[in-house]
């Protein structure tokens, strides 16, 4: 048992032997309950009653911290013996599999509780598929079609991108290249509403068959005040590269 009278948070955590992202868990979920001194402090009884109950709570707290994705993406491969990506990860955590639960910096960071229980090989394979992140450019090569006919879906709102990457005239924490899922990709080739092989059979500099689509203004979530018709990341500057740089994916 313990001689100290008290314990502050970075001391109960040491006495228990949690690390920090543990113990603040089980605070969380109240398997170590409230302090009950002033300051924010707990009492010797109420550690030592901790103390021993302190395997419980460790099982309850789970094994993985909550990481980002590139952390997560390793964390799945190695689990379920198959290549899980960052975009994958991020694709679980926009179809709620896998939540995202804070963040740091500017990163999404998931629930490490979620990827300790996550068994679903299908799930993630699709997600792995799906969430791939692609530029301007490789989406329009993937539809085979120019860009120009692409800059008239993501005019018309038909596509939207997901994330944004970064371009090589762009500062840090300001990425501005525009990456789009493959499954919406997916999702627009399988539309029998679009011309797609009149399309596909237009040359340079020919008229585009989709030009004719009503152009949706719509405010951008990741960049405020854009409209589909100028959507972030579309800068021609990035076209001679590809739109695709070191350190696109955010997710990191």
């Amino acid at each position: 048992m313990t001689t100290r009278r008290d314990y502050g948070p970075v001391q109960l955590a040491g006495y228990l032997g949690l690390p920090r992202w543990q113990f603040d868990r089980a605070r969380q979920s109240g398997d170590i309950p409230a302090p009950d001194r002033s300051g924010g402090r707990w009492s010797a009884a109420t550690a030592d009653e901790a103390l021993a109950r302190v395997d419980d709570i460790r099982a309850a707290a789970g094994s993985i911290p909550d990481v980002g994705a590139v952390r997560a993406a390793e964390i799945l491969s190695s689990r379920l013996g198959m290549v899980v990506t960052p975009d994958g990860i991020a694709e679980l955590g926009r179809r709620g599999l896998v939540p995202v639960v804070d963040y740091y910096k500017e990163y999404d960071l998931y629930d490490g509780r979620a990827l300790e229980a996550f068994t679903d090989v299908a799930a993630v394979a699709d997600a792995t598929w799906s969430g791939y992140l692609r530029t301007a450019d490789e989406s329009a090569a993937y539809l085979r079609i120019r860009r120009t006919d692409l800059n008239h879906l993501i005019r018309a709102g038909m596509l939207r991108h997901v994330s944004l990457g970064y371009g090589p005239y762009d500062r840090k924490n300001r990425p501005t290249v525009s990456l789009y899922r493959t499954g919406d990709l997916d999702d627009l080739a399988a539309r029998d509403d679009l011309p797609w092989d009149a399309v596909r059979q237009a040359r340079k500099g020919q008229r585009s068959p989709l030009a004719a689509l009503p152009t949706v203004e719509t405010t951008s979530a990741t960049s405020p005040g854009t409209s589909c018709s100028q959507p972030p990341g579309d800068d021609p500057r990035h076209a001679e590269h590809g739109g695709r740089w070191p350190g696109h994916d955010r997710t990191a």
